[in-house]
């Protein structure tokens, strides 16, 4: 039975003196045998609750030991962790609250506000528990008086047992919650493992939140007895700490990496630790693949995953470094091949797989024992997104005759001008060739002649400028005519989900909304 809430105690026999975590915002630092004597005391206050295999417990958190630790206690009792995305209103977190129907809502003492304006709409939760500053600690009671003994369980818990529901970065408008299993988060961290190649000595940074996927690579890196830093994301801070801590891995959004490279005096940071990078939540332009390549040490891959599939194809160190190298360099605009564990299609709508010509547009689907089991309490949507085995991520893409799949767009981002289809990542490609474009959105607006024409919202580098010309000219120059943007706005930043991910429907819904009023 693989039950993942027992990691941290084969890591505390292992090595009980070694560190474990590393929170920056407390600066607390605690080995492993600290951490699991941490991990039995929550697990036993939770069920000294009165908490039952399967109940449902809520986080409201940034990153955190605690967090962590809530997670792996979930997990050992057969508890379900239920993470809440702090940076939701009320009435989204509502929602989800009521999808989710949990016993127990902790709050870190920051959101004690927002966990007040929640205890006023909802009237099903048996506690509400608060840790930390500005807190009524009443979490933290519940720990120091916990037994630190092995909890006792009526039942083996693992394998198919539910373990956390995490909601969807709501790129749709709607969070759906993505129930994964204790056997469904080792299949994750298994293609992970092989991906990263990740041995002892690694020292992993967190730098996305915890109420996201990112958690299983904290989780993943734990298992295999490596330090974890936890921060909450800033590209200053993360190149620090890097720098101080040795961090030797880590995930980083097209977004992060970004700021990263643009900190002021970003070459004289010591990031020689590094050993490998991965990027995803999003195409990364060719040129920023080539900066990272050049100035980061180590080998970097490319990941892609979603809240469902957790981590589903990678494009493999030497793959890249074979594109710079003028070998396969197109690949430098895949997202690799299918994961260890994992089965990868491209298919027509009928779930025919299109031509390896990499040219003919279909749609992925992916079978994996690291899918989740279905969206929570909503049955429709996953008989929708689950298909004789398959999970239908709703991304269109093309595949190559060997199987380096090229994402194109997600079908509803494909913008059709004048009958002709212009995919939106391809635009975003051209737009970036410009030098001072930090990162651009492109999505299609209402157009009387054409039916949809072709805008770009762009964030510039710090210290740069450039003009709506400037922009589409440098798109001309790497697209056909018809594919260019008509009209470019700039932006201080792009809106944006938990994962990383663009919202491009902030963006784009204003303007299919007034012509809506129109008609």
């Amino acid at each position: 039975m693989i039950n993942i809430g027992l990691i941290t105690a084969k890591q505390a026999k292992l090595r009980p003196n070694s560190w474990a975590v590393f929170d920056q915002t407390s600066n607390k630092r605690i080995t492993f045998l600290e951490l699991d004597e941490l991990v039995k005391k929550i697990a036993n206050g939770l069920l000294s609750l009165g908490l039952k295999k399967g109940d449902r417990v809520s986080i409201l958190s940034q990153n955190t030991i605690e967090f962590l630790a809530l997670f792996f206690a979930c997990g050992r009792v057969g508890l379900v962790a239920h993470a809440l995305n702090w940076r939701l209103g009320s009435d989204e977190l509502t929602q989800i609250i009521e999808n989710g129907q949990p016993k127990v809502i902790i709050t870190q003492g920051q959101f004690s506000e927002i966990a007040r304006d929640l205890q006023g709409k909802i009237n099903f939760i048996d506690h509400w528990l608060e840790y930390g500053s500005d807190s009524n600690s009443s979490f933290d009671i519940l720990i120091d008086e916990a037994s630190s003994n092995e909890p006792i369980v009526p039942k083996i818990i693992g394998d198919n047992d539910p373990f956390f529901i995490l909601y969807t970065g709501g790129t749709t408008g709607i969070s759906k919650g993505a129930l994964h299993t204790h056997k469904s988060a080792y299949f994750g961290m298994l293609n992970q493992t092989v991906a990263e190649r990740i041995v002892p000595s690694d020292v992993y940074m967190l730098t996305g939140q915890m109420f996201h996927i990112p958690v299983l690579l904290a989780m993943n890196y734990t298992s295999h007895g490596c330090p974890i830093v936890l921060m909450n994301f800033d590209a200053e801070l993360a190149l620090n700490l890097i720098q101080e801590e040795k961090v030797s891995g880590f995930l980083g959004i097209t977004t992060m990496l970004n700021w990263m490279l643009a900190v002021e005096g970003f070459d004289n940071y010591d990031l020689s630790s590094l050993r490998c990078v991965q990027y995803g939540g999003g195409p990364m332009p060719t040129r920023v693949i080539e900066e990272v390549l050049q100035k980061l040490p180590g080998g970097i891959i490319q990941g892609y995953g979603q809240t469902e599939g957790t981590t589903m194809t990678f494009l493999s160190q030497e793959d890249h470094v074979n594109a710079i190298n003028g070998i396969n360099p197109e690949r430098l605009k895949s997202c690799g091949r299918a994961g260890y564990v994992t089965s990868v299609l491209v298919v027509d709508p009928d779930g025919k797989p299109v031509p390896n010509d990499n040219k003919t547009p279909g749609e992925i689907i992916v079978k994996s024992d690291a899918n989740m089991s279905g969206y929570y309490r909503q049955k429709d949507l996953t008989d929708k997104c689950i298909k004789d085995g398959w999970m239908w991520t709703g991304d269109i893409a093309t595949w190559d005759d060997e199987e380096y799949i090229f994402i194109k767009d997600r079908a509803k981002d494909m913008i059709i001008s004048g009958g002709e289809n212009i995919y939106s990542v391809q635009v975003e490609e051209a737009v970036s060739k410009h030098e001072a474009v930090l990162e651009s959105a492109v999505f299609g607006i209402p157009d009387d002649e054409w039916g949809e024409s072709v805008m770009a919202y762009v964030v510039l580098k710090p210290g740069m400028n450039a003009t709506e010309k400037d922009i589409i000219d440098t798109a001309k120059e790497n697209l056909a005519s018809y594919q260019k943007p008509k009209t470019v706005k700039f932006i201080d930043a792009l809106p944006k989900a938990p994962t990383g991910k663009i919202l491009k429907r902030e963006l784009r819904d204003p303007y299919w909304k007034d012509q809506d009023n129109k008609i």
